[in-house]
């Protein structure tokens, strides 16, 4: 199906949450936090039905475009019909966070580098960073239970979430949730720069813990410093912006 036909068959509200989240997987690529095909973004699409767009399985995400991505149900069920397939585990971890969490739209999940090398060390994210006090103030923790592709683990997901914008998953990764797809994303920006300080400050001397009072009153900050606009809507233009100059394909 091409982008025509895709577009001529959603509203404009869908239409622009497809860029938006083509968006999202081209900017996941271009700050080098994807994993060739193996990791997944998910955002819900408006109304009763429940039904959500994700990556289409064997994609690069630096290859997505609005009109590639696949709607799903919650039972896995292709909503739009579309040559490709879902990764199972993307499935697994995505719709148990959508059927639990009305306000988790995006739903954002990865494998980098810094983010797996902090998810296996025991104390997690350290105090220790401007970025962690963001991280600290709404994170949660999930034990490895293998590759996500059962279903059992579903309530474990939800419960170690909870209503908690971060996820580290224990030996496995990164997640984070939004009411936007720009929200998703720029906590997803801050989750990845705290781990990459973290490990970068390990390598050197006697680290210098923040105070837990600090971190008490990190989102009262971003509200001042984003002038209540939240970080999601401050930069998703500009990021936006960068994208069209180096490849505006992610919007057909």
């Amino acid at each position: 199906m091409t982008g025509t036909d895709v577009r001529s068959q959603v509203g404009d509200v869908e239409w622009q949450l497809r860029v938006d989240l083509a968006a999202c997987y081209r900017l996941v690529a271009h700050f080098g936090w994807d994993d060739l095909v193996f990791t997944h973004i998910s955002a819900r699409v408006p109304g009763p039905e429940h039904h959500f767009l994700i990556n289409p399985y064997g994609m690069l995400f630096d290859e997505i475009t609005a009109s590639s991505l696949i709607k799903i149900d919650l039972d896995a069920r292709k909503v739009l019909d579309s040559p490709h397939e879902i990764n199972p585990a993307g499935f697994v971890i995505h719709s148990a966070i959508h059927a639990a969490r009305e306000d988790a739209h995006c739903v954002l999940h990865t494998h980098s580098i810094n983010g797996v090398a902090v998810s296996a060390q025991k104390g997690g994210v350290l105090p220790i960073s401007q970025q962690s006090i963001f991280v600290l103030a709404s994170l949660g923790y999930h034990d490895y239970e293998g590759v996500a592709v059962n279903a059992e683990e579903k309530p474990r997901l939800v419960r170690d979430l909870g209503d908690k914008v971060f996820l580290m998953l224990r030996n496995h990764g990164l997640l984070t949730v939004g009411a936007t797809i720009s929200d998703a994303f720029i906590a997803m920006y801050q989750f990845e720069a705290a781990c990459m300080i973290q490990l970068r400050a390990q390598a050197g001397g006697e680290l210098i813990p923040i105070d837990r009072r600090i971190i008490e009153g990190a989102a009262k900050m971003v509200r001042t410093v984003t002038r209540g606009m939240g970080a999601g809507a401050l930069t998703w233009p500009g990021l936006l912006r960068k994208l069209d100059r180096i490849d505006p394909s992610f919007r057909t």
